[in-house]
């Protein structure tokens, strides 16, 4: 594969041919890296609102490592997989701590901060600082394999033809030139290869082996888990929330109280959750069930609405149980959207809102 004829053609496509993205248009360190943690595992078309509010909310590192990690994935919320917002929150504190608030150009010291792995270090310090490191995420994997018709290759052999194929004028721009080619044309299926720059570079499209290439990887079997999910409603009308632990999924995030379902009995379960945060009240209707697909689970909640006569505003009334459970609120529905809920929750929260309301609830997920 002869280079340059590649990265002109492939540069000049971008070039013509670039989506009009907002993290485009002013490409400082703090911009490409919020963006690219933002980008991971998502889609461009749903990163693009949640970046531009950031930007609107978090304008730069200050304001984000000075903010509360509440407060942080308040504005990550919806956007899933929100390990990213706690490793961007954590490392926008390691850059006003530890590197006078500048991120480090460097790919090395790059990889030090949190969340910041091979692919994000490489695309900043491309995209960022003009360094001509290569950049290879899934979109780039899929084009280089197809490029040199090889299954499936090794970590080592894209990371060679990548370095070899970056032009070391425009690293940057070859590197999200690779990405977007894989994004909108040398597509997982269907691959427009009749538009694609680099067909004449293509060792799969001359072997007829584009849908081949590379092999999917075998998906394992997801497992299932029910939840009992208590939604409490106290005497003022408010419901109960807690936080979840600061490790693991969802780390730090809200939620109604709830506890895996072992068998079919969802409401003594849920009670006896509520009990041991020093709650008691008395079922009086079901929700539908919420369905929600992690990478790794698929889980299935079933919301119980629980009516609790009394009114305990935890840490600070006295004499109830719930004061030592410094990790829970009561919340008034309408204020749901004000706490960092993950999406099963907001939808439960719909759910409620709308039994409140009088209405029919629809089953969700």
């Amino acid at each position: 594969m002869e280079p340059e004829g590649f990265r002109s053609a492939l540069l000049n496509h971008f070039d013509r041919h670039r989506r009009p993205l907002p993290w485009r248009t002013d490409r400082t360190p703090y911009r490409v890296l919020v963006s690219e943690f933002m980008l991971q595992q998502t889609r461009v078309e749903t990163v693009v609102p949640y970046y531009e509010r950031w930007l609107r909310r978090f304008p730069g590192w200050a304001s984000l490592a000075a903010a509360t990690l509440d407060d942080v994935l308040l504005e990550w919320k919806g956007l899933g997989y929100y390990s990213r917002a706690r490793n961007l929150h954590r490392t926008a504190r390691a850059v006003r701590e530890r590197h006078g608030g500048e991120l480090p150009a460097d790919p090395a010291a790059l990889r030090s901060l949190p969340g910041i792995g091979e692919y994000t270090a490489g695309a900043v310090a491309s995209i960022a600082f003009g360094h001509p490191v290569p950049a290879v995420d899934g979109n780039v994997r899929r084009v280089l394999a197809r490029l040199l018709d090889l299954a499936a290759p090794t970590p080592t052999q894209l990371r060679r033809t990548a370095t070899r194929l970056l032009d070391p004028e425009r690293p940057g721009d070859h590197n999200e030139a690779m990405m977007e080619l894989g994004a909108t044309i040398c597509t997982p299926r269907s691959p427009r290869c009749d538009e694609c720059p680099v067909a004449a570079w293509c060792a799969a499209h001359a072997a007829g082996t584009v849908s081949l290439r590379p092999t999917p990887p075998r998906r394992r079997p997801v497992p299932q888990a029910d939840y009992a999910t208590a939604v409490v409603l106290d005497a003022a009308g408010r419901t109960l929330l807690v936080k979840r632990p600061d490790g693991g999924l969802l780390a730090g995030m809200w939620e109604f109280p709830s506890a895996e379902l072992r068998d079919a009995r969802a409401t003594p379960t849920a009670l006896h959750h509520l009990a041991t945060l020093g709650v008691h009240g008395h079922p009086t209707t079901t929700l539908p069930p919420v369905r929600h697909a992690f990478t790794h689970l698929r889980a299935t909640y079933h919301p119980i609405v629980i009516l609790s006569g009394d009114t305990a505003d935890p840490p600070h009334d006295s004499g109830t149980a719930l004061n030592a459970h410094a990790r829970t609120t009561w919340v008034h529905p309408t204020d749901l959207d004000d706490h960092a809920l993950p999406v099963a929750q907001q939808r439960i929260g719909r759910l409620l809102r709308r039994w409140i309301a009088g209405t029919r609830p629809r089953a969700s997920g």
